[in-house]
């Protein structure tokens, strides 16, 4: 698919995002109310359960402890208010082992039999980040079961002896998931023996839960929800980490951007972190991975969602599609490091698929309309030059105007933003674009109509004419090669070209008209001086047309040779010579001859590419030298497939030259064209140009 942005470059002038080892850690949030209610339960606990009596002389003793886990308390808050910041890089906190310190695994819960160390003991070493107390506090804990379910300890003594199991707990859950907040700040060894943990945990809710309930005088502490736990703070963790306030920047985008560019690149660059740092440690069932992708998913989908409750400005409706068609898929799912890990993964897209149509429908409107509005005000500023008699632009010795350049890159924009989004929108808006454009196009065929019939008087009239014409090149190849070439686009071309050419050559057939009289009024007795006098007349005005593209020039050219074939066959079709005599009219073929030879080369010379006309004189002057009104019939015939507008009237008036020719002769001439008649419809027209009256 198209790609109009890339996660790393974005728009133009973004700043690149600090790398995910580089961030500060995240401000501090409340504790959720079980996490309050924890931390009650050990302050209780710890209270009254877990410190043992201490004779008087140690009371020094017992207050710098109590100093000491106030301390600590508040330590462990400002942790769990920080608990999102799965990606920061601090300190190591105090009390916990080094990453140089040994690591030993976790060891399955000892017997009854295997002494079990004191409840101050294994506090001790909780407080002290040893997890691998573990072992001895899951022992305590189905010791206390096992207890209450024989009977014979006191209700107040299982409760008291549970309160010590249940703020242990507390201890080894804080541990716990205070290392799983921030992943990549944890030794592997440590982040191992947490995972390790978490993994009992679970394995202890389930065997709790097919035990089914424990004895009625405890209170149910299965399921635990570790699991869940971790859960929540990845989401957590996902929120603010895409939440993260936005400086306001200078690179001329909206909010809007900045946001959607910030939220991809923190959700590619972590979630390319979680493969590849936490990805090896964690049990496979964890499906970290998942879990992290679908927490970032969540929060930039309810993110997107808030955004579409507003009136959005075309510029963020086309961002919001851009990101949720585009590069969200392409660019972040599908990127070459996430797309084997979230191939399993169902993400779905960051909207419903109606409001995906809305948004897409909102889109099509206003890009179509910004188009028009944008090609409206390239023609009228075009057409206000034109009137104020501003000369064209010069390049490569051809006059130049950047109007087609103009409108086409309005187009292609306008088609290539589509394209961005989804192929098929592409598609979709193709086709209402091309409408635009013929509009646009009968719209500027009008306005230069205006100015032919206007601004004849203006100095820079002519070569305002042939910047037009050479458009029409831009236009015609942009259409080919981009777009349908149907009439609706290259009609209103073609009109305005041909407009162009009869306003440049109007003065030059003007001048040439009483040239060509006077072959009849000579009757036909000086016909190459006359010719002479012609072309060194049209030779004086072409450099007039220097400045037209070749294949106009070329064009131009080929008018100016029908114009002459044109007037010459008029010439001759003005009745005025009756010639009686076989020597006549073999002199009078001659001329036409030599005439004919003369036009073609000066017209080929000069770029006319009109090899149609070539038989047109010579073909007449054949007719005319016939005297065989067999022979006449099949030149008529070969001459009626060349020319398919050849009628019996241009015919009779040709015929007319030939006094000789009686009337059945005539007729029976004639009548080879009803062979022909309408067989063919002439390609260019030659014989329907002149009127026989």
């Amino acid at each position: 698919m198209l790609k109009m942005l890339t996660l790393f470059q974005g728009l133009p002038g973004q700043q690149p995002v600090p790398g995910v080892l580089d961030r500060l850690g995240s401000p501090q949030k409340e504790p959720s109310t079980s996490e309050a209610e924890s931390e009650a339960s050990m302050s209780e606990a710890s209270s009254e359960d877990l410190v043992p009596p201490l004779e008087a002389e140690a009371a020094p003793e017992r207050e710098e402890e109590e100093a000491s886990k106030k301390k600590k308390k508040k330590k462990k808050a400002k942790g769990l208010a920080n608990m999102f910041s799965v990606f920061t890089k601090g300190r190591k906190k105090k009390g916990q082992p080094s990453s140089a310190e040994p690591e030993g695994e976790l060891q399955a819960p000892p017997g009854p039999a295997a002494g079990l160390p004191t409840v101050e003991e294994l506090k001790a070493d909780l407080e002290l980040g040893r997890l691998e107390a573990v072992g001895p506090l899951l022992a305590l804990e189905r010791e206390l079961q096992a207890a209450a379910a024989a009977g014979g300890v006191s209700e107040e003594e299982l409760v008291r002896r549970q309160s010590k199991v249940e703020a242990l707990h507390v201890l080894l859950r804080d541990q716990v998931l205070g290392l799983l907040r921030r992943p990549l700040e944890a030794p592997p060894g440590r982040l191992r023996q947490a995972l390790d943990v978490l993994a009992e945990q679970e394995r202890e809710d389930r065997r709790a839960a097919a035990a089914g309930p424990g004895p009625s005088v405890l209170a149910a502490t299965r399921p635990r929800r570790w699991l869940q736990l971790w859960r929540r703070d990845v989401a957590r963790a996902a929120e603010e980490r895409l939440s993260r306030p936005l400086a306001a920047g200078a690179d001329g985008r909206s909010e809007a951007e900045r946001a959607f560019l910030h939220m991809g690149r923190t959700m590619k660059e972590d979630l390319e972190a979680v493969v590849e740092r936490l990805k090896p440690l964690f049990p496979a069932d964890f499906g970290v991975v998942a879990v992290y992708a679908e927490s970032y998913h969540r929060h930039f989908a309810a993110q997107l969602a808030a955004l579409t409750q507003f009136e959005l400005c075309e510029r963020d409706t086309y961002m919001l599609l851009v990101w949720v068609q585009n590069l969200y898929p392409n660019d972040i799912i599908n990127s070459p490091k996430l797309a084997g890990e979230l191939q399993g993964v169902k993400l779905g897209s960051l909207l419903p698929q109606k409001q995906i149509r809305l948004l897409e429908a909102t889109f099509l409107s206003n890009e179509v309309t910004s188009v028009r509005e944008l090609m409206a005000r390239a023609l009228g500023l075009e057409s206000k030059r034109w009137a104020q008699d501003v000369a064209p632009q010069r390049l490569d010795g051809h006059c130049h105007s950047e109007l087609a350049i103009d409108i086409i890159q309005i187009v292609s924009q306008g088609q290539a933003k589509a394209e961005s989004i989804t192929l098929d929108l592409g598609m979709q808006i193709k086709q209402m674009l091309v409408m635009e454009l013929a509009a646009f196009l009968r719209s500027y065929q009008r306005a230069f109509d205006d100015f032919l019939e206007r601004c004849k008087q203006l100095k820079n009239y002519r070569v305002n004419i042939i910047a037009n014409i050479n458009n029409g090149l831009s236009f015609r190849t942009s259409v080919e090669q981009k777009w349908q070439s149907s009439q609706d686009l290259l009609g209103p071309l073609s009109e305005l070209k041909g407009h162009g050419f009869d306003a440049l050559l109007q003065s030059l057939f003007g001048d040439l008209k009483p040239l060509f009289k006077r072959f009849t009024q000579t009757r036909w007795a000086a016909p190459a001086q006359t010719l002479e006098a012609i072309l060194v007349t049209v030779g004086e005005r072409l450099p007039e047309f220097s400045e037209l593209h070749d294949c106009f020039r070329e064009e131009l050219m080929e008018l100016i040779h029908l114009h002459l074939v044109k007037e010459y066959i008029i010439r001759l079709s003005k009745r005025r010579v009756v010639l009686k005599t076989a020597e006549q009219q073999q002199q009078l073929a001659g001329h036409i001859l030599a005439n004919a030879d003369l036009i073609q080369r000066f017209c080929t010379q000069n770029g006319s590419p009109a090899a149609w006309l070539h038989q047109a004189l010579p073909t007449l002057a054949e007719i005319i030298r016939l005297q065989d009104p067999s022979a006449i019939k099949i030149e008529v015939a070969t001459y009626a497939t060349c020319y398919p507008d050849f009628s019996k009237g241009h015919l009779s008036a040709i015929l007319s030259i030939k006094g000789n020719l009686s009337n059945t002769d005539v007729k029976s001439i004639r009548s080879i064209l009803d062979v022909n008649t309408g067989a063919h419809e002439p390609v260019k027209s030659l014989f329907s140009l002149i009127k026989i009256g």
